[in-house]
């Protein structure tokens, strides 16, 4: 891994791109996601297990509340990313138009200095490697198109499945003082380690 520090650098990145393209892969089509995929988000949410290891508050409803929940979606989606930055749907060539999740890359909480990948599948997508192919795709772009310094990633420890996604992308844990706990590992790769 890269010794520079990794939120300096973020911090200097500068989008060149001038806007969030489509992103074609072997088996993949990867479109912005727009506000017509709110309820496929949604409802992909709502399976059962899709949400065990994403934390959100309690005190502002948690993920039970309907009306919060679609009100973050909502606000996710119409964030104005920096230019290349955002979320894209997952389809399958094969079955255009069949939602099958999400693959982001943004600001780490839409807001702060670094950039963060994370991904979601439908349940009916996972075990197939969509969720690396389209990181992959994803991490490609932030590094090659628009000039991103450094990708991160925070997860649950027990979330093996997308901690098999980051090691096959090249990622590594980073030791961090306050994120790197007995509960989350936070997960690191920059654009000079990529190897595509």
């Amino acid at each position: 891994m890269s010794t520079r520090s990794s939120t300096r650098c973020a911090r200097r990145w500068i989008s060149s791109s001038p806007d969030q393209p489509t992103l074609i892969t072997k088996r993949l089509r990867l479109r912005p996601r727009v506000l017509a995929d709110l309820d496929a988000c949604f409802a992909m949410d709502r399976e059962p297990g899709t949400l065990d290891f994403i934390d959100w508050p309690e005190e502002t409803g948690g993920w039970d509340d309907e009306d919060a929940h679609r009100r973050f979606i909502r606000e996710r989606i119409e964030h104005p990313y920096p230019p290349g930055l955002g979320y894209w749907v997952i389809e399958e060539q094969a079955s255009p138009g069949v939602f099958l999740g999400w693959v982001l890359l943004i600001r780490e909480d839409a807001t702060g200095a670094e950039v963060e990948i994370g991904w979601r599948l439908h349940p009916t997508a996972r075990g197939r490697g969509l969720a690396t192919e389209a990181a992959r795709a994803v991490m490609t772009h932030g590094f090659q198109t628009i000039g991103v310094p450094l990708v991160i990633s925070d997860m649950y420890r027990a979330n093996t499945a997308s901690m098999n996604v980051a090691r096959k992308l090249g990622m590594q844990e980073r030791a961090d003082p306050v994120r790197t706990t007995e509960r989350y590992v936070l997960w690191e790769l920059a654009r000079e380690d990529w190897r595509g």
